[in-house]
Protein backbone atom coordinates (compact mmCIF):
# COMPACT_ATOMS: atom_id res chain seq x y z
CA UNK A 1 0.00 0.00 0.00
CA UNK A 2 2.71 2.12 1.02
CA UNK A 3 4.68 2.11 -2.57
CA UNK A 4 1.37 2.33 -4.31
CA UNK A 5 0.46 5.96 -2.47
CA UNK A 6 4.25 7.08 -3.38
CA UNK A 7 3.18 7.09 -6.98
CA UNK A 8 2.71 10.13 -8.76
CA UNK A 9 -0.14 11.66 -10.73
CA UNK A 10 0.99 10.28 -14.34
CA UNK A 11 2.18 6.92 -13.10
CA UNK A 12 -1.39 6.45 -12.00
CA UNK A 13 -2.42 7.94 -15.49
CA UNK A 14 -0.60 5.74 -17.48
CA UNK A 15 -1.64 2.33 -15.34
CA UNK A 16 -5.03 3.35 -15.94
CA UNK A 17 -4.62 3.72 -20.20
CA UNK A 18 -2.81 0.43 -20.02
CA UNK A 19 -5.58 -0.97 -18.55
CA UNK A 20 -8.06 0.48 -20.64
CA UNK A 21 -6.68 -0.18 -24.02
CA UNK A 22 -5.18 -3.68 -23.29
CA UNK A 23 -8.13 -5.45 -22.37
CA UNK A 24 -10.19 -7.22 -24.56
CA UNK A 25 -13.78 -6.89 -23.16
CA UNK A 26 -17.03 -4.77 -24.25
CA UNK A 27 -17.39 -1.16 -23.61
CA UNK A 28 -20.08 -1.81 -20.75
CA UNK A 29 -17.26 -3.86 -18.86
CA UNK A 30 -14.64 -1.53 -19.54
CA UNK A 31 -16.83 1.37 -18.03
CA UNK A 32 -17.09 -0.52 -14.97
CA UNK A 33 -13.49 -1.33 -14.66
CA UNK A 34 -13.00 2.78 -14.75
CA UNK A 35 -15.59 3.43 -12.19
CA UNK A 36 -13.84 0.48 -10.12
CA UNK A 37 -10.24 1.87 -10.68
CA UNK A 38 -11.62 5.93 -9.85
CA UNK A 39 -12.71 4.82 -6.95
CA UNK A 40 -9.63 2.87 -5.80
CA UNK A 41 -7.60 6.09 -7.01
CA UNK A 42 -10.52 8.64 -5.08
CA UNK A 43 -9.50 6.33 -1.40
CA UNK A 44 -6.02 5.97 -1.70
CA UNK A 45 -6.07 9.54 -2.39
CA UNK A 46 -7.71 10.40 0.69
CA UNK A 47 -5.62 7.92 2.83
CA UNK A 48 -2.52 9.20 1.43
CA UNK A 49 -3.45 13.05 2.74
CA UNK A 50 -4.01 11.95 6.66
CA UNK A 51 -1.21 9.38 6.44
CA UNK A 52 2.76 10.16 6.72
CA UNK A 53 4.50 7.92 4.39
CA UNK A 54 8.47 6.88 5.18
CA UNK A 55 9.60 9.98 3.46
CA UNK A 56 7.61 12.31 5.60
CA UNK A 57 7.19 10.64 8.94
CA UNK A 58 9.58 13.10 10.83
CA UNK A 59 6.72 15.59 9.98
CA UNK A 60 3.97 14.00 11.89
CA UNK A 61 1.03 16.19 12.78
CA UNK A 62 -0.23 14.94 16.40
CA UNK A 63 -1.10 16.91 19.22
CA UNK A 64 0.65 15.07 21.46
CA UNK A 65 4.54 16.50 19.71
CA UNK A 66 6.57 19.14 21.35
CA UNK A 67 9.19 20.47 19.00
CA UNK A 68 12.07 22.54 20.51
CA UNK A 69 13.44 25.00 17.88
CA UNK A 70 16.77 26.83 17.53
CA UNK A 71 18.76 24.90 20.16
CA UNK A 72 22.63 24.80 20.46
CA UNK A 73 22.55 20.57 20.89
CA UNK A 74 25.29 19.13 22.85
CA UNK A 75 24.54 15.10 23.09
CA UNK A 76 25.95 14.36 25.52
CA UNK A 77 28.89 11.91 23.62
CA UNK A 78 31.08 14.42 24.04
CA UNK A 79 30.97 15.97 20.75
CA UNK A 80 31.09 19.48 19.73
CA UNK A 81 27.96 21.74 20.14
CA UNK A 82 25.73 22.53 17.37
CA UNK A 83 22.38 24.17 16.29
CA UNK A 84 19.34 22.33 15.59
CA UNK A 85 16.20 21.48 16.62
CA UNK A 86 14.59 18.27 18.06
CA UNK A 87 11.03 16.81 18.01
CA UNK A 88 9.70 14.49 21.07
CA UNK A 89 6.76 12.50 21.16
CA UNK A 90 5.14 9.58 23.37
CA UNK A 91 8.44 10.11 25.72
CA UNK A 92 10.77 9.82 22.93
CA UNK A 93 13.23 11.60 21.03
CA UNK A 94 11.86 11.02 17.21
CA UNK A 95 14.07 13.35 15.33
CA UNK A 96 16.80 15.75 15.31
CA UNK A 97 17.88 18.30 12.74
CA UNK A 98 16.50 21.12 11.16
CA UNK A 99 12.29 21.36 10.58
CA UNK A 100 9.92 23.52 10.50
CA UNK A 101 7.07 23.30 12.46
CA UNK A 102 3.94 21.29 11.86
CA UNK A 103 0.51 21.69 12.51
CA UNK A 104 -0.62 21.08 16.16
CA UNK A 105 2.28 20.31 17.81
CA UNK A 106 3.73 22.43 20.59
CA UNK A 107 7.00 24.94 19.55
CA UNK A 108 9.40 26.20 21.78
CA UNK A 109 11.79 28.32 20.77
CA UNK A 110 15.34 27.45 22.71
CA UNK A 111 16.91 30.74 21.34
CA UNK A 112 20.12 29.82 21.02
CA UNK A 113 20.22 28.35 24.78
CA UNK A 114 22.05 24.93 25.53
CA UNK A 115 19.73 21.76 24.92
CA UNK A 116 21.46 18.59 26.89
CA UNK A 117 20.44 15.53 27.89
CA UNK A 118 18.94 15.33 30.93
CA UNK A 119 21.33 14.85 33.65
CA UNK A 120 21.93 11.56 35.67
CA UNK A 121 22.95 11.87 39.43
CA UNK A 122 24.67 8.28 40.43
CA UNK A 123 24.71 8.93 43.57
CA UNK A 124 21.65 10.60 45.00
CA UNK A 125 20.19 10.79 48.53
CA UNK A 126 17.22 12.55 46.74
CA UNK A 127 15.52 8.83 47.00
CA UNK A 128 15.08 9.14 50.73
CA UNK A 129 12.46 11.86 50.33
CA UNK A 130 10.71 11.67 47.29
CA UNK A 131 7.72 9.60 49.07
CA UNK A 132 6.86 13.01 50.80
CA UNK A 133 8.42 15.51 48.55
CA UNK A 134 7.13 13.99 44.87
CA UNK A 135 8.19 16.64 42.66
CA UNK A 136 11.66 16.42 43.54
CA UNK A 137 12.32 20.18 43.04
CA UNK A 138 16.14 20.16 44.69
CA UNK A 139 16.89 17.39 41.93
CA UNK A 140 14.83 19.14 38.82
CA UNK A 141 15.96 22.94 39.44
CA UNK A 142 19.51 21.56 38.84
CA UNK A 143 18.58 20.03 35.48
CA UNK A 144 18.55 16.43 36.90
CA UNK A 145 16.52 13.44 35.47
CA UNK A 146 17.13 10.50 36.75
CA UNK A 147 18.80 9.99 40.16
CA UNK A 148 20.21 6.61 41.09
CA UNK A 149 19.81 5.52 45.28
CA UNK A 150 20.70 2.98 47.39
CA UNK A 151 24.03 3.98 48.29
CA UNK A 152 26.21 4.25 51.04
CA UNK A 153 25.01 0.41 51.43
CA UNK A 154 21.64 1.92 52.30
CA UNK A 155 18.30 1.08 50.05
CA UNK A 156 14.52 0.23 50.24
CA UNK A 157 14.13 -3.43 50.35
CA UNK A 158 12.88 -5.26 47.95
CA UNK A 159 13.76 -3.20 44.58
CA UNK A 160 10.43 -4.71 43.71
CA UNK A 161 8.65 -2.79 46.43
CA UNK A 162 10.08 0.25 45.11
CA UNK A 163 9.35 -0.59 41.02
CA UNK A 164 5.74 -0.99 42.57
CA UNK A 165 5.21 2.22 44.84
CA UNK A 166 6.60 4.14 41.57
CA UNK A 167 3.90 2.69 39.51
CA UNK A 168 1.60 3.60 42.17
CA UNK A 169 2.57 7.15 43.14
CA UNK A 170 4.66 8.61 39.94
CA UNK A 171 7.38 11.28 40.91
CA UNK A 172 8.73 13.86 38.46
CA UNK A 173 12.04 12.20 38.13
CA UNK A 174 13.39 9.08 37.09
CA UNK A 175 14.58 6.20 39.93
CA UNK A 176 17.53 3.53 39.41
CA UNK A 177 18.96 2.05 42.56
CA UNK A 178 21.41 -0.49 43.95
CA UNK A 179 20.87 -2.78 46.28
CA UNK A 180 22.32 -1.72 50.16
CA UNK A 181 24.65 -3.50 51.61
CA UNK A 182 23.96 -2.38 54.90
CA UNK A 183 20.59 -3.04 54.35
CA UNK A 184 20.28 -6.57 53.50
CA UNK A 185 22.94 -7.36 56.14
CA UNK A 186 20.96 -5.90 58.96
CA UNK A 187 17.81 -7.43 57.62
CA UNK A 188 19.89 -10.47 57.93
CA UNK A 189 21.33 -9.97 60.96
CA UNK A 190 19.58 -7.25 63.12
CA UNK A 191 21.58 -5.79 65.96
CA UNK A 192 24.10 -8.85 66.10
CA UNK A 193 25.97 -6.64 63.89
CA UNK A 194 28.85 -6.25 65.20
CA UNK A 195 30.88 -8.74 64.02
CA UNK A 196 31.78 -11.28 60.62
CA UNK A 197 29.03 -12.90 58.96
CA UNK A 198 28.93 -16.46 58.95
CA UNK A 199 28.50 -18.58 55.92
CA UNK A 200 25.28 -18.92 56.39
CA UNK A 201 23.94 -15.21 56.90
CA UNK A 202 25.94 -14.59 53.60
CA UNK A 203 23.66 -16.94 51.90
CA UNK A 204 20.61 -15.06 53.37
CA UNK A 205 21.98 -11.93 52.03
CA UNK A 206 23.00 -13.49 48.44
CA UNK A 207 19.18 -14.93 48.52
CA UNK A 208 17.59 -10.60 49.46
CA UNK A 209 20.23 -9.38 46.78
CA UNK A 210 19.21 -12.21 43.43
CA UNK A 211 15.72 -10.96 44.12
CA UNK A 212 16.61 -7.64 43.81
CA UNK A 213 18.94 -8.37 41.04
CA UNK A 214 15.67 -10.03 39.46
CA UNK A 215 13.64 -7.01 39.79
CA UNK A 216 16.25 -4.78 37.72
CA UNK A 217 18.42 -3.44 40.60
CA UNK A 218 22.20 -2.05 39.07
CA UNK A 219 24.14 -4.34 41.82
CA UNK A 220 25.49 -3.39 45.48
CA UNK A 221 26.56 -0.70 46.94
CA UNK A 222 28.38 -0.81 50.34
CA UNK A 223 28.94 1.91 52.77
CA UNK A 224 31.81 0.72 54.62
CA UNK A 225 32.67 3.50 57.21
CA UNK A 226 29.08 2.96 58.56
CA UNK A 227 27.33 0.65 60.54
CA UNK A 228 26.69 -2.26 59.66
CA UNK A 229 29.11 -2.74 56.96
CA UNK A 230 31.51 -1.47 58.56
CA UNK A 231 32.31 -4.95 60.61
CA UNK A 232 31.99 -7.06 57.49
CA UNK A 233 35.37 -8.36 55.84
CA UNK A 234 36.24 -8.19 52.37
CA UNK A 235 35.17 -11.60 52.24
CA UNK A 236 32.18 -11.40 53.03
CA UNK A 237 31.77 -8.53 50.20
CA UNK A 238 33.10 -10.45 47.16
CA UNK A 239 31.29 -13.52 48.26
CA UNK A 240 28.01 -10.99 47.49
CA UNK A 241 29.74 -9.08 44.85
CA UNK A 242 30.47 -12.64 43.11
CA UNK A 243 26.67 -13.62 43.00
CA UNK A 244 26.15 -10.52 40.79
CA UNK A 245 28.21 -10.94 37.55
CA UNK A 246 25.63 -13.67 36.07
CA UNK A 247 23.12 -10.51 36.20
CA UNK A 248 25.27 -8.40 34.34
CA UNK A 249 25.83 -6.02 37.71
CA UNK A 250 27.77 -3.99 39.44
CA UNK A 251 29.48 -2.63 42.87
CA UNK A 252 29.65 0.86 43.92
CA UNK A 253 31.17 1.76 47.26
CA UNK A 254 31.83 4.62 49.92
CA UNK A 255 35.08 2.92 50.51
CA UNK A 256 35.89 1.65 54.24
CA UNK A 257 37.73 4.89 54.62
CA UNK A 258 38.07 7.73 52.70
CA UNK A 259 41.03 9.76 54.66
CA UNK A 260 43.36 7.73 57.02
CA UNK A 261 43.44 4.73 55.64
CA UNK A 262 42.28 5.99 52.03
CA UNK A 263 45.31 4.07 49.98
CA UNK A 264 44.11 0.66 51.56
CA UNK A 265 40.55 0.87 51.04
CA UNK A 266 40.91 1.64 47.54
CA UNK A 267 43.18 -1.57 46.93
CA UNK A 268 40.17 -3.50 48.62
CA UNK A 269 38.10 -1.97 45.86
CA UNK A 270 40.25 -2.96 43.75
CA UNK A 271 40.32 -6.84 44.61
CA UNK A 272 37.09 -6.96 45.04
CA UNK A 273 36.46 -5.90 41.28
CA UNK A 274 39.19 -7.96 40.44
CA UNK A 275 37.89 -11.41 42.33
CA UNK A 276 34.65 -11.09 41.18
CA UNK A 277 35.01 -9.38 37.39
CA UNK A 278 32.68 -7.03 37.60
CA UNK A 279 33.06 -3.28 37.06
CA UNK A 280 33.22 -1.05 40.04
CA UNK A 281 32.89 2.41 41.02
CA UNK A 282 34.27 4.40 43.72
CA UNK A 283 31.45 6.74 45.56
CA UNK A 284 32.07 10.51 45.71
CA UNK A 285 35.86 9.99 45.52
CA UNK A 286 37.69 12.48 47.94
CA UNK A 287 40.78 12.54 49.65
CA UNK A 288 39.59 13.36 52.94
CA UNK A 289 42.62 14.04 55.01
CA UNK A 290 45.16 16.81 55.35
CA UNK A 291 47.90 14.32 55.53
CA UNK A 292 46.66 12.58 51.85
CA UNK A 293 46.20 16.14 50.39
CA UNK A 294 47.95 16.49 47.08
CA UNK A 295 47.88 12.59 45.98
CA UNK A 296 45.46 12.82 43.59
CA UNK A 297 47.87 12.29 40.84
CA UNK A 298 49.33 8.97 42.31
CA UNK A 299 45.51 7.93 43.06
CA UNK A 300 44.52 8.37 39.23
CA UNK A 301 47.66 6.26 38.70
CA UNK A 302 46.99 3.56 40.76
CA UNK A 303 43.27 3.32 39.04
CA UNK A 304 44.58 3.80 35.52
CA UNK A 305 46.74 0.58 36.56
CA UNK A 306 43.97 -1.21 37.73
CA UNK A 307 42.13 -0.64 34.40
CA UNK A 308 45.18 -2.03 32.49
CA UNK A 309 45.21 -4.66 34.40
CA UNK A 310 41.20 -5.81 33.88
CA UNK A 311 39.87 -4.01 36.72
CA UNK A 312 37.06 -1.82 35.25
CA UNK A 313 36.70 0.67 37.74
CA UNK A 314 36.06 4.55 37.52
CA UNK A 315 34.75 7.16 39.84
CA UNK A 316 31.94 9.96 40.45
CA UNK A 317 32.47 13.34 42.15
CA UNK A 318 30.70 16.10 43.75
CA UNK A 319 32.58 19.89 43.25
CA UNK A 320 32.80 20.82 46.96
CA UNK A 321 35.98 20.86 49.09
CA UNK A 322 33.53 19.42 52.31
CA UNK A 323 31.31 16.36 53.07
CA UNK A 324 28.51 15.30 55.24
CA UNK A 325 28.17 12.64 57.11
CA UNK A 326 27.72 11.92 60.64
CA UNK A 327 30.05 12.48 63.48
CA UNK A 328 30.83 9.48 64.33
CA UNK A 329 32.82 8.64 60.65
CA UNK A 330 35.69 9.85 61.78
CA UNK A 331 36.06 7.77 64.48
CA UNK A 332 36.30 4.21 62.87
CA UNK A 333 36.54 2.51 66.40
CA UNK A 334 33.61 3.82 67.25
CA UNK A 335 34.94 4.78 70.80
CA UNK A 336 33.23 7.64 71.64
CA UNK A 337 35.07 8.56 74.76
CA UNK A 338 38.93 8.08 73.15
CA UNK A 339 40.26 11.89 73.67
CA UNK A 340 43.33 10.68 71.76
CA UNK A 341 41.29 9.67 69.16
CA UNK A 342 39.21 12.67 68.61
CA UNK A 343 42.29 15.04 69.07
CA UNK A 344 43.80 12.76 65.84
CA UNK A 345 40.64 13.70 63.92
CA UNK A 346 40.36 16.70 64.55
CA UNK A 347 43.96 17.97 63.79
CA UNK A 348 44.77 15.34 60.81
CA UNK A 349 41.09 14.73 59.48
CA UNK A 350 39.01 17.80 59.78
CA UNK A 351 38.89 20.52 61.73
CA UNK A 352 37.23 22.10 64.64
CA UNK A 353 36.36 24.82 63.05
CA UNK A 354 35.42 23.14 59.32
CA UNK A 355 32.70 20.98 61.32
CA UNK A 356 29.51 22.30 60.97
CA UNK A 357 26.35 20.74 62.57
CA UNK A 358 23.71 20.55 59.98
CA UNK A 359 21.27 18.11 62.04
CA UNK A 360 21.28 18.14 65.51
CA UNK A 361 18.01 16.23 66.86
CA UNK A 362 18.92 16.83 70.61
CA UNK A 363 19.87 20.58 70.22
CA UNK A 364 17.89 21.97 66.80
CA UNK A 365 19.45 25.28 68.17
CA UNK A 366 23.01 23.96 67.67
CA UNK A 367 22.40 23.62 64.13
CA UNK A 368 24.77 25.95 61.76
CA UNK A 369 27.35 26.03 64.10
CA UNK A 370 30.33 24.88 64.31
CA UNK A 371 32.37 22.23 66.75
CA UNK A 372 34.91 24.99 67.68
CA UNK A 373 32.02 27.37 68.25
CA UNK A 374 30.38 25.01 70.64
CA UNK A 375 33.46 24.03 72.49
CA UNK A 376 34.24 27.90 72.96
CA UNK A 377 30.26 28.13 74.44
CA UNK A 378 30.80 25.71 76.95
CA UNK A 379 34.09 26.08 77.46
CA UNK A 380 35.65 23.23 76.78
CA UNK A 381 38.36 21.61 74.30
CA UNK A 382 37.25 21.07 70.85
CA UNK A 383 38.13 17.26 71.22
CA UNK A 384 36.00 16.59 74.51
CA UNK A 385 33.06 18.96 73.10
CA UNK A 386 33.31 16.50 70.02
CA UNK A 387 32.77 13.70 71.86
CA UNK A 388 30.13 15.15 74.33
CA UNK A 389 27.99 15.65 71.26
CA UNK A 390 28.13 12.15 69.95
CA UNK A 391 27.37 10.82 72.90
CA UNK A 392 24.53 13.21 73.48
CA UNK A 393 22.95 12.27 70.40
CA UNK A 394 23.81 8.36 71.07
CA UNK A 395 22.58 8.23 74.32
CA UNK A 396 22.06 4.49 75.27
CA UNK A 397 23.24 3.36 72.09
CA UNK A 398 26.55 1.54 71.51
CA UNK A 399 27.52 2.86 68.83
CA UNK A 400 26.80 3.70 64.62
CA UNK A 401 24.67 5.50 62.46
CA UNK A 402 21.43 5.50 64.19
CA UNK A 403 20.01 5.48 67.40
CA UNK A 404 18.11 2.51 68.53
CA UNK A 405 14.84 3.98 67.76
CA UNK A 406 16.13 4.11 63.64
CA UNK A 407 15.83 7.47 63.48
CA UNK A 408 18.65 10.40 62.19
CA UNK A 409 20.62 12.10 65.36
CA UNK A 410 23.03 14.08 64.03
CA UNK A 411 24.76 15.18 60.77
CA UNK A 412 28.01 17.29 60.33
CA UNK A 413 29.51 19.20 57.44
CA UNK A 414 32.92 18.93 57.07
CA UNK A 415 35.54 20.70 55.51
CA UNK A 416 38.75 18.34 54.59
CA UNK A 417 39.51 18.59 50.86
CA UNK A 418 41.78 20.17 48.75
CA UNK A 419 40.31 22.22 45.77
CA UNK A 420 43.60 20.78 43.50
CA UNK A 421 42.55 17.26 44.40
CA UNK A 422 38.76 17.92 43.55
CA UNK A 423 39.74 19.35 40.17
CA UNK A 424 42.61 16.89 39.18
CA UNK A 425 39.46 13.69 40.41
CA UNK A 426 36.91 15.74 37.92
CA UNK A 427 39.35 15.86 35.53
CA UNK A 428 39.62 12.35 35.25
CA UNK A 429 38.27 10.56 31.93
CA UNK A 430 36.53 8.14 34.06
CA UNK A 431 35.04 10.33 36.59
CA UNK A 432 30.96 11.40 36.72
CA UNK A 433 29.50 13.82 38.26
CA UNK A 434 27.11 13.12 40.91
CA UNK A 435 25.34 15.14 43.82
CA UNK A 436 25.45 12.64 47.20
CA UNK A 437 22.53 14.99 47.92
CA UNK A 438 19.43 15.35 50.08
CA UNK A 439 16.16 17.45 50.33
CA UNK A 440 18.30 19.02 53.44
CA UNK A 441 21.68 19.77 54.89
CA UNK A 442 24.40 20.05 52.50
CA UNK A 443 24.17 22.66 49.06
CA UNK A 444 25.04 20.15 47.20
CA UNK A 445 21.49 18.48 47.43
CA UNK A 446 20.58 22.12 45.28
CA UNK A 447 23.64 23.29 43.21
CA UNK A 448 25.93 20.19 42.45
CA UNK A 449 25.24 19.71 38.93
CA UNK A 450 25.28 24.24 38.07
CA UNK A 451 28.14 24.47 40.33
CA UNK A 452 30.34 21.69 38.23
CA UNK A 453 29.72 24.12 35.09
CA UNK A 454 30.36 27.28 36.76
CA UNK A 455 33.64 26.57 38.19
CA UNK A 456 35.22 24.04 36.09
CA UNK A 457 33.65 24.89 32.90
CA UNK A 458 33.26 28.96 32.69
CA UNK A 459 35.76 30.06 35.66
CA UNK A 460 38.64 27.28 35.78
CA UNK A 461 38.14 26.43 32.18
CA UNK A 462 39.32 22.70 32.99
CA UNK A 463 36.94 21.01 30.82
CA UNK A 464 34.56 22.15 27.98
CA UNK A 465 30.84 22.54 28.26
CA UNK A 466 30.33 19.39 25.54
CA UNK A 467 32.87 17.25 28.13
CA UNK A 468 31.61 18.54 31.46
CA UNK A 469 28.02 17.62 29.95
CA UNK A 470 29.21 14.04 29.04
CA UNK A 471 30.53 13.88 32.74
CA UNK A 472 26.41 14.48 33.57
CA UNK A 473 25.02 12.48 31.15
CA UNK A 474 25.98 9.49 28.65
CA UNK A 475 29.31 8.53 30.69
CA UNK A 476 26.74 8.60 34.13
CA UNK A 477 24.99 5.86 32.37
CA UNK A 478 27.46 4.13 31.32
CA UNK A 479 29.10 3.74 34.81
CA UNK A 480 25.59 2.80 36.68
CA UNK A 481 24.37 0.09 34.14
CA UNK A 482 21.52 2.01 32.33
CA UNK A 483 20.75 2.47 28.16
CA UNK A 484 18.38 4.32 26.33
CA UNK A 485 19.32 7.58 28.61
CA UNK A 486 21.88 10.48 28.68
CA UNK A 487 22.38 11.40 24.63
CA UNK A 488 20.38 13.27 22.19
CA UNK A 489 19.41 10.12 20.01
CA UNK A 490 16.58 9.49 18.06
CA UNK A 491 14.91 6.85 20.61
CA UNK A 492 15.94 7.39 23.18
CA UNK A 493 14.25 8.98 26.18
CA UNK A 494 13.13 12.38 25.92
CA UNK A 495 14.87 13.46 29.06
CA UNK A 496 16.04 16.77 28.28
CA UNK A 497 17.69 19.97 29.64
CA UNK A 498 17.51 22.91 28.59
CA UNK A 499 19.99 26.28 30.09
CA UNK A 500 21.83 29.36 29.70
CA UNK A 501 25.38 28.23 29.88
CA UNK A 502 26.57 32.02 30.66
CA UNK A 503 24.25 32.05 33.56
CA UNK A 504 24.16 28.72 35.37
CA UNK A 505 24.75 28.39 38.33
CA UNK A 506 24.62 27.43 41.87
CA UNK A 507 23.77 29.64 44.75
CA UNK A 508 23.26 27.03 47.56
CA UNK A 509 25.56 27.72 50.95
CA UNK A 510 26.61 26.16 53.72
CA UNK A 511 24.94 29.29 55.79
CA UNK A 512 21.81 29.35 53.07
CA UNK A 513 21.50 25.14 51.35
CA UNK A 514 17.80 25.33 50.47
CA UNK A 515 18.96 28.21 47.93
CA UNK A 516 17.95 27.08 44.39
CA UNK A 517 20.11 27.43 41.62
CA UNK A 518 19.79 29.34 38.34
CA UNK A 519 20.03 29.02 35.06
CA UNK A 520 18.16 26.22 34.05
CA UNK A 521 15.12 27.30 31.73
CA UNK A 522 13.45 23.64 31.26
CA UNK A 523 13.40 20.20 32.04
CA UNK A 524 11.72 17.35 30.27
CA UNK A 525 11.45 13.96 31.89
CA UNK A 526 10.07 11.17 29.54
CA UNK A 527 8.95 14.26 27.34
CA UNK A 528 6.88 15.79 29.87
CA UNK A 529 8.12 19.49 30.63
CA UNK A 530 8.70 19.56 34.44
CA UNK A 531 10.32 22.55 34.71
CA UNK A 532 9.50 26.18 33.25
CA UNK A 533 10.36 29.73 34.59
CA UNK A 534 12.38 28.40 37.98
CA UNK A 535 9.14 26.09 38.87
CA UNK A 536 7.59 23.32 39.19
CA UNK A 537 4.80 22.54 36.37
CA UNK A 538 3.53 19.86 39.03
CA UNK A 539 3.74 16.97 36.33
CA UNK A 540 4.99 13.32 37.52
CA UNK A 541 6.17 11.68 34.89
CA UNK A 542 9.36 9.94 36.14
CA UNK A 543 9.62 6.20 35.82
CA UNK A 544 11.72 3.34 37.45
CA UNK A 545 15.06 2.44 35.54
CA UNK A 546 16.32 -1.35 35.69
CA UNK A 547 19.72 -1.75 34.66
CA UNK A 548 20.22 -2.50 30.97
CA UNK A 549 21.34 -5.99 31.50
CA UNK A 550 17.57 -7.27 33.20
CA UNK A 551 15.25 -5.42 30.76
CA UNK A 552 13.62 -4.65 33.42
Amino acid sequence: MTKFLQINSSQIFGVFMKQFYSTRTSWVSKLARLSKMLLLIWVAVAFAACSPTNETAEEVTVNDVTLIRNASIIDGSGAKAYPGDVRISDSKIISIGSFEPQSGEKVIDAKGLVLAPGFIDTHSHHDRTIPEEPLAIEAVSQGITTIVGGNDGVSALPISELKKHLSETPVAINIASYTGHGSIRGAIMGKNYKRNANDAEIVAMQKLLTADMEAGSLGLSTGLEYDPGIFSNTDEVVSLAKSLKEYGGRYISHMRSEDRAFHEALEELILIGKEAGIPVQVSHMKLAAIDIWGQSNKVIQRMEKARADGVQISADIYPYTYWESTLTVLLPNRDFHDIKAAKFALEHLAPADGLTLSYYAPNPDLVGMTVAQIAAKRGKSDAETYLELIREAYIGVTGGGLSDDGKKRESVIGVSMSEEDVSNLIAWEHANICSDGAKTGHPRGRGAFPRAIRMYVREKKILTLEEMVRKMTSLSAEHVGISGVGLIKEGYAADLVLFDPDLIKDTATIQKPDSLSEGVVGVWVNGTRVWENNHSTGARPGKFIGRAASGK
